[in-house]
């Protein structure tokens, strides 16, 4: 059930790019894949999070299930990404819960902006 509204989940973009930046050093974690996976999806995420046509899209050029796509398949790649590049025995459960909420936002966010419903809400 899609329920997020996408204003709301455009909030959530910013927040959870700027989270993914900064998580390394709230976790300790200083170098290799570890560290730099979150903050390359991080950046990914703040970059397309400008570009996405909803309404805090800056050039608004991805359409939002384009967006939500790229949401799923960040948020799967950081769960994997612990035993992908052989750190889960150092760290995995920042890398997890982040990756699940990501993807959770995606499953359950609209997919048509209200602003492309001519003032009505979207279902």
């Amino acid at each position: 059930m899609r329920v997020i509204p996408t204003r709301v989940h455009g909030m959530m973009d910013y927040l959870m790019g700027a989270l993914l930046i900064i998580a390394p050093s709230l976790f300790g974690i200083v170098r290799g894949p570890a560290a730099w996976i979150p903050i390359i999806l991080g950046a990914g995420a703040l970059s397309y999070s400008l570009l996405t046509d909803y309404e805090l899209g800056v050039i608004r050029a991805i359409p939002m299930p384009v967006h939500l796509g790229l949401d799923a398949a960040s948020g799967l790649f950081l769960m994997a990404s612990p035993w992908l590049f052989g750190f889960a025995s150092h760290v995995w459960a920042p890398h997890v819960v982040l990756g699940v909420l990501e993807l959770g936002a995606a499953l359950t966010t609209r997919t048509v902006p209200e602003h492309s419903l001519g003032g009505v809400r979207a279902v």
